[in-house]
């Protein structure tokens, strides 16, 4: 059965109800665009049913769209030290529910206000909104941020430092097109390309050694 994301039930039930009082009071032809999005915001917080793809030490992507980052970290985007980096851009038709790269202990959980810069401009990684997660994952440190973009303006994250967690797993969403950078350690294998398409717990984007 489909489901769909706690986030969106304001949106859906707002639209719904909208919908049913302009029918009522003033004309069924008035619900129409309403009930049309009900409709757009019940697509875009389906949350569909993954099976993560297995692999001790395979990085999972934590997110549904296309690769724009396959290697070495943007300077100035990278926590401090020696990283790679994915990063991910999320259309507005992607499914936006995030997945956990990796399992292991989550060691920080953090959230920095910002600007809403497009998801796919080189500054949105340090300027936008964003909530960003640590994973130990057997002493090594995986990194992944979630950044809002000129449509989405918000993003939930539902982790809490201490917390362990399986690969594949649910942990947030990021509301109405944005982008997922995560960062590796140096030593990772990189098995994504730029322009590559991938889906959240389903797509291997590297293998850590």
């Amino acid at each position: 059965m489909l489901r769909f994301d706690p986030a969106g039930y304001p949106f859906i039930g707002v639209s719904v109800g909208l919908a049913l009082v302009a029918g009522y009071l003033v004309s069924p032809w008035l619900a129409l665009p309403l009930l049309a999005l009900a409709a757009f915001f019940l697509f875009f917080f389906r949350d569909p049913d993954r099976t993560a793809a297995t692999g001790a030490d395979a990085v999972l992507s934590p997110a549904d769209g296309r690769v724009l980052v396959a290697g070495p970290a943007v300077p100035g985007a990278a926590p401090a030290g020696e990283w790679q980096q994915i990063s991910i851009f999320l259309s507005p038709m992607n499914v936006h529910v995030n997945r956990v790269p990796v399992s292991g202990r989550v060691t920080s959980v953090s959230y920095t206000p910002g600007k809403y810069l497009p998801a796919y401009a080189h500054d949105a990684a340090t300027a936008n909104e964003r909530s960003e997660i640590w994973i130990d994952h057997g002493g090594q440190a995986i990194v992944a941020r979630q950044i809002v973009g000129l449509l989405a303006r918000r993003v939930v994250c539902r982790l809490t430092e201490g917390a362990t967690v399986q690969a594949g797993d649910r942990y947030g969403v990021m509301k109405f097109g944005s982008r997922m950078d995560i960062f590796l350690p140096p030593t990772a294998e990189i098995v994504v390309e730029v322009g590559a398409v991938v889906r959240a717990a389903e797509s291997v984007i590297a293998v850590l050694h």
